[in-house]
């Protein structure tokens, strides 16, 4: 027989007469048959197969009663000559020898108590031997037998008894067998052991016999709990005895194993109970589907069912890995579970395995749900494949293990789960809400934005109310973007006409700019993740809008050519046809370092300027303070600041000399200075220069412009000596540009028009800055005046010399003064004038003429005196009603006249009103420079910067003592003659033919006094041309 041409099984017994197969096939092998053999007695049969196993088969029964384990497959098989022994050899190029002695000792034999025993009818099998005893009282086996049957029964007394008995009347290795297993069950350890060692005295030195009592042993000390020492027994057993019977210890040592696992499994040890199950399933004792006839033995002493120990073992297990929070290795245990039992084990545990996947899949699900609560999203992403695992999986798991790995931004996982749940429910928004987070979250904005608008659709599509709802929890991306485009042009509004752009050095209009944010991945971004939302989180979509629009600003003294716009219009300044352009380097150096510190958008007025176009020109010059303070960084460059410079490079720099550099250092928030090869100044890195004390200080000494100004200036009409005082050591290429570049520090928009003159440009400057605060600081000089009006100067330079300081009045002698007055001078005329003069109006120009609100002082005498003076002035004495006489000197020349001598022309002296000496509360000191908090927002026009009108006063706080004293008008008005008592700055007027009055411009200051309390002036307004 040909046994590599059939099925791993035996074909049976064969007549030869007839060639007809008796009985069935012998089954047991997986792998073909490659040789038999026939035991020499004809009671065994041997049989080799490629499934790397040899199998002992007793003929008698047809059953396999050893299986002998190669490392390879076997090829062929012999017994030796004697019958004992067993040799084999297979791929392994070796040969095997085993000991042929197959069949280990048969305890109640095939007898109707050995089947009640099998069958667990221990009442029976008891009964039955019990009347074999009455039959034969020395019948020795039946006691040893019954001793196995009390022992199952855990009658631990009468089984020891029966053992006691079996012994007394025949010792034998079944009466030692029963003893040993009765002092295990009673506890006594010690001398089962004994009795064991007794034993093995008759196993006729049979290795199997011997080896098979082992077991036993092992079994008997593990039901009385010594776990260790029979777990070691078996071990140590299957290492010395590695040829006899090893499947036998693999078998014991794997119902251990399960014992201890459903030990530890009953009391929630489920780790440790899936170690054991796990360690029984790996044993190799299920190899062999025949385990339970070679050791039924094992049946009758302990009720072992070792025909569903496999299976039990691998359902413990996947119940214990997932007891123990481990479901995906209990997917894993389940799935090797049915890839290891057979078709009739699968059938058999088919409705436990479902049951056991749904809660291994609700089990998973919930405790993903938990561990999602949490951001736990590692353990919630391994829990929810593990469900999915169990291929019971539904969209909302999907949906879920979703949002876990959004959680922990695995983008393209994430996507392909929610592609997934858009498969299992096309017609929910649910698949499509999450599509497009993973979709943002990857950077896929257009593809984000389509798959939200199919959301939208199935919100706006739903067939019930409540999820149709959902809808306004969500923008449409048109209604992002109508609402970005309207913070765009509010930012722009005080953003540069065209900027360049630092990356690709072309020049960009506004459109330009918007067009280039909307192609760009903020931009989408912005859309995408704001359409999420149920309103327009403004303040997100303003941030966003900033971050991307914002400039640097470049301030530097020209020199010589610079590159216009017409230069870098049509290729960009980075173009290398450009390269010997004048102060291209300059401006390429000023673009990268502003792209290198992070923005996208740079201004330079060399280039970013059309000067051909009037409306431009127009617009930037007056726009351009609110451009360098919108700007996000203004970087300096001191052309002429070698590397390494000392400190004091700052100050002697030409950057310093010029006149536009004022507001380009006071406007920004933020400001850098560069030295001529782009390094910083004093390698100072401090962020901002503007906190840089040591390059403050030089600034400050350069310019008389201290820090708390530099830091925090505000645009404004008061102050406007000081302010004036700052640009008048400053020039301009355009001596226009001089008023030009001061529009901005007092926050005025005016028309330009070059070939004016300054005297026309600085004229109507002044007049807007009196018509518009009432601040006639700007009015305080010497020198000679312009032509645009009479009381202004012809030139910025007169307030290089400090304003006109007079000696203030201690508080004490003012007190000390009005208690005086109040004894010479009637009461009612103090309050009468001080009522007057607060019920005055202010300053104002109108045709460039100025009506200023003033004391006046009549003048009764001119007459020129001889003093040394420049051959082209002339010094006056002048004489007036109620002042003391004085001097005047001046280039101009007066029509001399005293009393007796009169003429028709008019002079006065005036001295022009100052509200502050009213000491009213308003009017007590407003402040130039104020904190970055109380500028206002960043997005404030420049008309925003102006701060009501006002005259310039001593700066007192609300709860000043002094103020407490002169609430009353009556104390006010006292006060206010005392202060008009005191010197003041005078101008001289002489009237014209047309009625209005001109200032006569003096080389020092006027200086007056009145001659007593009373002599104070006659309240007028006089129109000045």
């Amino acid at each position: 027989m040909d046994a590599r041409r059939h099925t791993p099984s035996f074909r049976g017994l064969w007549i030869q007469s007839y060639y007809t197969r008796v009985g069935h096939p012998w089954e047991g092998h997986t792998g073909y048959i490659k040789a038999i053999a026939i035991h020499p007695a004809g009671t065994l049969i041997a049989s080799a197969s490629s499934d790397n196993h040899v199998r002992l088969w007793r003929l008698s029964d047809r059953r396999t009663i050893a299986i002998f384990q190669h490392s390879s497959p076997v090829r062929s098989v012999t017994f030796s000559a004697d019958g004992k022994h067993i040799f084999s050899g297979g791929d392994d190029n070796k040969i095997s020898e085993w000991a042929a002695k197959g069949v280990h000792p048969k305890f109640l034999a095939i007898t109707t108590a050995h089947d009640a025993c099998i069958t667990g009818d221990l009442s029976t099998a008891e009964e039955l031997l019990t009347q074999d005893i009455l039959t034969d009282a020395n019948d020795y086996t039946s006691y040893a037998h019954r001793s196995f049957v009390l022992s199952r029964k855990h009658d631990w007394d009468h089984a020891l008894e029966d053992a006691i008995k079996s012994v007394s009347i025949q010792p034998s290795l079944t009466g030692y067998i029963s003893k040993g297993i009765a002092l295990c069950g009673q506890g006594h350890i010690r001398d089962a052991r004994v009795v064991f060692d007794v034993a093995s005295m008759f196993t006729n030195q049979d290795s199997e016999t011997n080896h098979f009592l082992l077991l036993i042993k092992a079994i008997a000390l593990f039901n009385a709990d010594q776990h260790d020492e029979a777990m070691l027994l078996i071990k140590e057993l299957a290492a010395a005895c590695p040829t006899t019977d090893l499947l036998g210890c693999r078998v014991v040592e794997t119902y251990l194993r399960v014992q201890l696992g459903i030990n530890a499994f009953n009391s929630a040890r489920h780790d440790e109970a899936a170690d054991h199950f796990t360690a029984a399933v790996n044993s190799g004792a299920f190899s062999s589907k025949d385990i339970y006839e070679i050791y039924k033995d094992l049946t009758v002493l302990f009720s072992w069912n070792l025909g569903s120990l496999c299976l039990t073992a691998h359902q413990k297990r996947c119940q214990a890995f997932l007891l123990a929070g481990k479901p995906d290795q209990a997917l894993e245990a389940h799935q090797y579970m049915r890839d290891a039992i057979d078709e009739s084990a699968k059938a058999s545990c088919l409705d436990w395995s479902n049951a056991f996947k749904q809660k291994c899949s609700a089990f998973c699900a919930a405790n993903g749900d938990v561990a999602l609560a949490v951001s736990d999203y590692d353990s919630a992403i391994d829990l929810y494949s593990a469900a999915i695992n169990s291929n019971s999986a539904s969209d909302a798991i999907f949906a879920n293990r979703t949002r876990a790995k959004l959680g922990k931004m695995l983008w393209m996982e994430a996507l392909l789960d929610a592609q997934k749940v858009v498969e299992l429910d096309s017609l929910s928004y649910l698949g499509y809400n999450l599509k497009h987070a993973a979709l943002h979250g990857a950077r896929r904005y257009d593809e984000a934005i389509e798959t939200f608008q199919t959301m939208l659709s199935k919100l706006d599509n739903a067939p019930d109310i409540q999820t149709r709802k959902l809808r306004q929890q969500y923008l449409r991306p048109s209604e992002v973007e109508r609402a970005i485009r309207r913070v765009i042009d509010a930012q722009l509004d005080n953003a540069p006409l065209r900027v360049l752009d630092t990356t690709t050095g072309l020049l960009c209009d506004r459109e330009a700019q918007i067009s280039a944010f909307k192609m760009s991945i903020e931009y989408k971004e912005l859309v995408s993740s704001t359409i999420t939302h149920p309103d327009l989180h403004m303040k997100r979509i303003k941030k966003a809008v900033m971050t991307y629009f914002q400039y640097a600003m470049l301030s530097h003294r020209w020199e010589g050519k610079e590159p216009l716009l017409q230069d870098i219009q049509v290729n960009g300044l980075y173009d290398s046809e450009l390269d010997l352009v004048g102060g291209m380097t300059k401006l390429r150096s000023f673009c990268k370092t502003a792209r290198n510190a992070g923005y996208n958008w740079a201004w330079s007025d060399t280039c970013c300027i059309d000067r051909s176009n009037n409306v431009e020109l127009q617009e930037s010059v007056n726009s351009m303070f609110v451009w360098y303070h919108h700007s996000a960084l203004t970087i300096i460059y001191l052309s002429d600041v070698p590397p390494s410079s000392k400190s004091g490079a700052l100050a002697k720099s030409a950057w310093n000399t010029r006149g536009w550099t004022v507001q380009e250092f006071i406007a920004p928030k933020v400001i850098i200075f560069y030295q001529n090869d782009w390094t910083l100044y004093l390698d100072d890195h401090t962020p901002n220069h503007k906190e840089s004390f040591a390059i403050m200080q030089e600034l400050k000494d350069a310019t008389g412009i201290d820090q708390p100004a530099v830091a925090a200036f505000r645009p404004s009409m008061s102050g406007a000596r000081e302010k004036l005082h700052w640009a008048s050591t400053r020039m301009t290429t355009h001596q226009e540009d001089i008023a030009y570049s001061l529009f901005g520090t007092f926050g005025v928009r005016l028309s330009v028009d070059y070939g004016e003159k300054q005297d026309k440009a600085l004229g109507r400057l002044l007049q807007e800055i009196v018509a518009r605060s009432g601040d006639i600081t700007g009015l305080d000089w010497v020198g000679k005046s312009s032509d645009f009006n009479s009381c202004l100067p012809a030139s910025i330079t007169v307030y290089q010399a400090p304003p006109c300081k007079l000696p203030l009045l201690p508080e004490d002698q003012i007190q000390s003064s009005v208690s005086s007055l109040r004894k010479t001078v009637a009461v009612d005329f103090a309050s009468n004038l001080y009522t007057m003069l607060r019920n005055m109006n202010g300053p104002r120009f109108a045709t460039q003429r100025l009506h200023l609100p003033c004391l006046a002082f009549n003048v009764r005498a001119v007459r020129r005196v001889r003093r040394q003076a420049p051959e082209s002035h002339f010094t006056y004495e002048v004489k007036a009603d109620g002042l003391h006489d004085l001097l005047i000197t001046t280039e101009e020349t007066l029509v001399q006249f005293w009393p007796v001598r009169p003429t028709e022309q008019k002079f006065v002296l005036v001295r022009p009103w100052d509200l502050s000496l009213l000491e009213l509360p308003e009017f007590a000191g407003p402040l130039n420079f104020v904190e970055p908090s109380d500028f206002g927002p960043d997005t404030e026009s420049e008309e925003e910067y102006g701060t009501p009108p006002s005259s310039p006063s001593d700066d007192r706080s609300s709860d000043d003592p002094v103020k407490q004293e002169v609430v009353d008008l009556e104390s006010r008005a006292l006060r206010l003659l005392v202060r008009l008592g005191q010197p003041f700055s005078a101008f001289l007027l002489a009237q014209q033919c047309s009625r209005e009055y001109k200032r006569i411009a003096s080389d020092n200051d006027i200086i007056g006094q009145v001659k007593d309390a009373v002599s104070v002036g006659d309240i007028r307004t006089i129109e000045i041309s």
